[in-house]
């Protein structure tokens, strides 16, 4: 495998087909990566943690409610920019540009109700091109690792697939004790010797054999499982921030660190 290539090279594809029914008040007119957290969608967050590492370049797997998504970017000025728009021939003028972002994006229709494996198949066989390696993740997770470290790790490891491990916080506190006296009290420890899929992937193009366009090929199963047993999946594993938006307790979190100065995960 290479080791020269450069995050402007490699496309990354975003998984924001899901009904996202354990967020149901929010989702239930919009996919979730277009809820809001602050001032912008949580996509928009998930691509800007990318391209402060050189990411450039994303495919969007669509499904349920594309069209929210599509219009989005269409209108992208039209949402983040002061504008005039000439009603006369439908003309508009930016007159700011408050996010100059160099970013291609495709927007991949993977099918209303497929899973996740099936839709990083047919994005890939449509959009992957030539190159040899490219990101996969979810329209919902947030991280301040080092994503251009683990494209490196990825390369060097010289296996198939990289996986970000992440080290999440314990939902519950853990009281240790001798007898009947407590010892240490941690309202939510982090669980130092237990690793979660982070949902930051790296992958050669050769994964793409262990993948089906069948609606039902989930990601998270038997592709990922058959690679691990195969050998051929390394971990890049990150002790740093790592959240993600999965009930509405989840969003007001993100939310309350979206406005702050600066999130952690654009530190």
């Amino acid at each position: 495998m290479s080791d020269s290539l450069v995050p402007e090279q490699i496309p990354v594809f975003i998984l924001c087909g899901g009904l996202g029914t354990r967020l149901k008040e929010e989702t239930e007119f919009r996919p979730k990566p277009m809820v809001p957290i602050g001032e912008h969608p949580i996509l928009w967050h998930v691509m800007q943690t990318y391209a402060r590492h050189g990411f450039k370049r994303f495919v969007l797997c669509l499904g349920f409610k594309a069209d929210f998504v599509k219009d989005y970017f269409a209108n992208f000025h039209l949402h983040n920019t002061d504008c005039t728009i000439r009603l006369k021939n439908n003309e508009m003028v930016v007159h700011e540009h408050r996010l100059e972002l160099d970013w291609e994006v495709t927007l991949a229709h993977t099918g209303e109700k497929n899973m996740t494996g099936s839709r990083v198949a047919q994005a890939t066989r449509k959009y992957l091109g030539n190159t040899d390696h490219f990101a996969v993740t979810y329209g919902d997770g947030l991280t301040d690792a080092n994503l251009g470290d683990e494209l490196k790790s990825h390369l060097t490891g010289e296996k198939l697939g990289t996986v970000l491990g992440v080290n999440p916080p314990s939902r519950f506190g853990e009281i240790k004790v001798e007898g009947e006296r407590v010892l240490d009290f941690a309202e939510k420890p982090d669980i130092e010797d237990h690793w979660i899929n982070g949902g930051y992937f790296f992958f050669h193009r050769d994964f793409r054999s262990y993948l089906s366009e069948q609606d039902d090929c989930v990601l998270e199963r038997e592709p990922l499982v058959r690679l691990a047993r195969d050998g051929q999946l390394n971990i890049y594993c990150h002790r740093g921030f790592w959240a993600c938006m999965d009930t509405q307790r989840d969003r007001e979190h993100l939310t309350r660190l979206a406005e702050t100065e600066t999130p952690p995960w654009l530190k």
